[in-house]
């Protein structure tokens, strides 16, 4: 289980969510070899006032936050930050000195989902990649 967040200026995300969840979901499934139906994202769109930023970051700064069951090796990590920083350069043209990314891990015990725990779940994928 995965479930992103992405916060930037509304002008930004609004110009680019699309492009910006399709490189998320790309690369977390080529990462993480998680299912293409497994897309959790959520858009948090602020305003000027509503985001601080170093002035060595432009409007195009994003911040991306992902939770996930803890499991994936630190390499698959790695490679989703790595993968991240491509992909949505690639297809937005936002730089990486404008993409800062942050995983947070849990183990599943501490999800509920469908009803249920999550260490209770069938998932139809792997975590320990």
């Amino acid at each position: 289980m995965a479930q992103i967040k992405i916060y930037g200026l509304k002008d930004n995300l609004d110009k680019n969510r699309d492009a910006i969840s399709s490189s998320i979901h790309d690369s977390v499934m080529s990462a993480l070899e998680y299912p293409k139906e497994k897309k959790f994202h959520r858009f948090i769109s602020l305003n000027k006032d509503d985001f601080i930023y170093p002035d060595d970051r432009s409007e195009e700064y994003i911040i991306i936050e992902i939770s996930m069951f803890e499991g994936r090796s630190i390499e698959a990590k790695k490679s989703l930050i790595r993968e991240l920083f491509n992909n949505i350069n690639t297809a937005t043209g936002i730089s990486a000195q404008d993409i800062e990314i942050t995983i947070y891990e849990t183990p599943k015990e501490s999800w509920g989902i469908r009803g249920m725990p999550g260490d209770e779940l069938a998932l139809g994928y792997k975590v320990e990649v």
